[in-house]
């Protein structure tokens, strides 16, 4: 979510916590089986199928910072890559959903809180399928890499829509949750819902961008141990991410050498202004006029060599997979135009989506084409 928005747009009750635990009982699957708006996602545009595979990492170097007792520090990441094409291949990989039964039943209870007006009821989320099939082979050859950070407690699928298009035209694309911040978490060590109350305050907010550069740092430094490293060229890596996750994608560019370009999907970059006037990498940013708080974004991005592009007629949230969800609650009945407005924008989430897709893509296709130069040794940020 925003950083610093209103607190009406922040805001998780000590209730709505359990509700969720009151969901994950036996009431979960009677409350889905009252759920009935089915919601669909864009297919992407490439020539190529996706394919997807989830995967939990463990970082034994760091406590983790939201739930301390829980010990070690644990990352969930998807994985999305251009697959084959052969049908009856494709046909033993269903289509992810693109969130778990588990999941679905805690954002059902949280997405109204996290996003004010969202319904409370008629929605089956977990029945939203992602074009990504599970398990599908890879299609040969070591393809650029690039790493994706959601807004500040939205989870990492949110980001999906985005995520398969680039991996239609032959990337692969890293989804990195951030648990303690995100919504929810399914880990193996049990469902994560979000810390977040309010409005953070800077230390909380300096929390989440360490935490979630620090959490992109340790991905990087695990990619090549999976088991899709064979189609992954190291040498080509980009991060881009959404509000908070642009402020943190900016922040792993900056410190990082292992980056090469870096996309900002409308995160402020005034936490550290003196890393980011250091920035010597290529960056592209992205900005809709319908932001509530374009005043402190204008401010925090002057200066910043960086390309921009201004999205007409939208609003904050169309950078996400709420551009085409919230439209189709809408025609359901089960949001307001108001809330539409609120959240995406008033203009055509489907043309706005499209630019922002051949932009991301032509960007980090032109950056991305070689391999980047031997990284230079630069002091890591405190």
């Amino acid at each position: 979510m925003t950083q610093y928005s209103a607190p009406s747009r922040r805001t998780v009750a000590k209730g709505a916590l359990l509700a969720v635990a009151a969901l994950l009982g036996p009431a979960a699957s009677a409350v889905a089986a009252g759920r009935s708006a089915a919601l669909r996602l864009p297919a992407p545009t490439g020539p190529h199928p996706v394919g997807l595979r989830t995967f939990a990492l463990t970082d034994t170097s760091r406590v983790d910072p939201w739930e301390p007792a829980a010990g070690v520090r644990e990352v969930k990441i998807s994985v999305l890559y251009p697959a084959r094409s052969a049908r009856a291949v494709l046909r033993d990989c269903p289509r992810a959903p693109q969130l778990t039964p588990d999941e679905a039943g805690v954002f059902a209870v949280l997405a109204p809180l996290v996003h004010p007006g969202l319904p409370e009821a008629g929605v089956d989320w977990g029945a939203v399928l992602t074009h990504g099939h599970v398990d599908a082979p890879p299609l040969p050859g070591r393809r650029p890499v690039l790493l994706y950070s959601p807004g500040g407690g939205d989870s990492r699928t949110l980001g999906t829509t985005l995520a398969e298009d680039l991996a239609s035209h032959g990337r692969v694309v890293v989804l990195v949750d951030h648990p303690g911040d995100a919504s929810q978490v399914e880990l193996p060590s049990g469902m994560r819902t979000t810390v977040l109350r309010g409005d953070p305050d800077p230390e909380t907010f300096r929390t989440m961008i360490d935490t979630r550069v620090a959490d992109l740092r340790f991905v990087l430094d695990r990619l090549g141990d999976l088991p899709l490293a064979p189609v992954m060229d190291l040498r080509r890596i980009g991060a881009y991410g959404h509000s908070a996750g642009g402020t943190a994608a900016v922040h792993a560019l900056a410190g990082d050498d292992r980056i090469t370009a870096g996309v900002n999907l409308e995160g402020y970059l005034d936490l550290d202004p003196d890393l980011v006037a250091r920035l010597d990498r290529p960056l592209l940013m992205f900005r809709t006029d319908g932001f509530e708080c374009a005043a402190r974004l204008e401010r925090s991005w002057a200066g910043v060599p960086a390309r921009r592009v201004l999205l007409t007629d939208a609003g904050h949230w169309v950078l996400s997979d709420y551009a085409h969800l919230v439209p189709q609650l809408q025609t359901a009945g089960l949001v307001t135009a108001g809330t539409r407005n609120a959240l995406v924008g008033a203009g055509d989430t489907a043309a706005t989506t499209a630019l922002v897709r051949h932009g991301v893509r032509a960007f980090f296709d032109h950056w991305l084409r070689a391999p980047a130069p031997p990284a230079r040794p630069r002091r890591a940020p405190q």
